[in-house]
């Protein structure tokens, strides 16, 4: 059925919702999604086949420990294939006030770490 959304209930106690709607992958802890801050970036995938939910784990664990002091933050990650790599993006829902600007500055900043974006790339790819 197009424009059918598979939801995948996280395992054992972890609680993480996969929700796979063609080439789109969120990972949420929460349903529906909600993304109150969020920034973006595009990782190059250029012949790589990446697992894009052990992609999403790595991104949302790094936002996670970078926000996790912001009260209320419930991180969430969208990922889609495109031509040009794999769009991203991170953040999540905000149960509290509106987001600070040094968490808007933060989360671009996980974004785009260098060695973050290697580490991701390397623990995604699925090798043959």
């Amino acid at each position: 059925m197009p424009g059918a959304v598979e939801h995948v209930q996280g395992k054992g106690r972890d609680g993480w919702h996969l929700l796979r709607e063609g080439p789109v992958l969120t990972l949420t802890r929460r349903v529906p999604v909600r993304f109150d801050l969020s920034a973006c970036t595009v990782l190059p995938t250029t012949g790589r086949v990446l697992g894009r939910a052990r992609l999403a784990h790595q991104i949302r664990q790094d936002v996670w420990r970078r926000l996790q002091r912001l009260r209320g933050f419930v991180p969430a990650v969208r990922l889609e294939q495109g031509a040009d790599g794999m769009h991203v993006t991170a953040g999540g829902a905000l149960d509290a006030a509106a987001p600070l600007p040094w968490a808007q500055a933060a989360l671009a900043e996980v974004l785009a770490d260098p060695a973050s974006r290697r580490r991701w790339m390397r623990h995604a790819e699925v090798r043959g």
